[in-house]
């Protein structure tokens, strides 16, 4: 299945999101989630819902309940790109 992808990989029509979707784009770039990520990327997609924006790093790190630096470590990057990115919501802006 080819993803339709913006340059930084984020879907170009998020409203095909799935967890299929999700797992083949995590494919395409070399990425195995975990457990772990799959339940971030759940979490960030309720409270996208609910608050129509995606979370800073400082308040998903406690929705989550997993300290900031451990998230960091998890993902190898700032743990936000990623996490909408799977997720099908819209790349973050400013400090994530």
């Amino acid at each position: 299945m080819a993803l339709e992808r913006t340059g930084n990989g984020y879907l170009v029509d998020p409203s095909i999101w799935s967890e299929e979707v999700m797992f083949e784009m995590a494919k395409e770039d070399d990425i195995e989630l975990t457990e772990s990520m799959v339940n971030q990327i759940m979490v960030a997609r309720e409270y996208f819902a609910e608050n129509s924006s995606v979370p800073p790093i400082r308040t998903f790190a406690k929705v989550v309940g997993i300290d900031k630096k451990i998230l960091f470590k998890e993902w190898l990057t700032g743990p936000m790109k990623p996490i909408t990115k799977y997720g099908g919501m819209p790349q973050p802006t400013g400090c994530v």
